[in-house]
């Protein structure tokens, strides 16, 4: 690795930790340098500024596995509901998964959901709105209706709100349904319960607007 790549591996490693302790608002470039051991004015060189090495640090900790579905782009000549369990399956073994990266994904989100500051909407549009719009793209190849409907979109929220509950609920889930410790063949077992709820709720809705028509 060259001197430059290295700097700047070490300038968005340190900023992922620091980023993640402190918070964007209360993070400061200077602990990051410290920590990184390099000097205050190759921030601005590498990245620019605050938010934009905080953008980097989003980018860095979101890096999906190899054939993520989650992450990858939606073919709309694919079969729509194959799809639609695909993603969902996808976005609940991401939410599970181990490791450095995605302990600091979401020690980041954290951050934001508790104490909204100027780089939550670098949190949406940089970690959450890709797969959102996947996820309309597909409930309206579905339903017949309109990425931007609001049908479209409540069903969207409905699927991310039931995924955010299985994985950051685990404790409270235990609590209520000793059996569940939400092992991979659970987590098989919830994702396939949520894709079929939806496809049930969608294909009503394509009913409709036949039925209208």
């Amino acid at each position: 690795m060259k001197p430059h790549d290295d700097t700047r591996a070490r300038l968005l490693k340190a900023a992922a930790e620091v980023f993640a302790e402190q918070g964007f608002e209360h993070a400061t470039i200077r602990q990051i340098c410290s920590r990184a051991s390099a000097n205050v004015a190759l921030v601005n060189y590498h990245f620019g500024d605050k938010l934009e090495l905080y953008t980097e640090v989003l980018r860095y900790c979101k890096k999906p596995a190899e054939g993520d579905a989650a992450a990858r782009p939606w073919n709309s000549a694919a079969d729509p509901q194959e799809a639609l369990r695909e993603i969902i399956r996808a976005m609940l073994e991401r939410a599970f998964e181990g490791g450095d990266q995605a302990n600091l994904r979401y020690r980041l989100m954290l951050h934001e959901f508790v104490k909204p500051t100027a780089a939550t909407k670098r949190i949406v549009d940089v970690v959450m709105r890709p797969v959102y719009d996947r996820l309309r793209a597909i409930c309206a190849a579905i339903s017949g209706l309109s990425p931007d409907h609001e049908t479209t979109r409540l069903t969207v929220h409905s699927i991310m709100g039931q995924v955010a509950h299985y994985a950051h609920s685990t404790p409270i889930l235990m609590a209520l349904w000793p059996d569940m410790k939400v092992t991979p063949p659970q987590r098989e077992m919830v994702a396939r319960h949520i894709a079929e709820l939806t496809l049930a709720y969608l294909d009503r809705q394509r009913v409709h607007q036949t039925v209208s028509r």
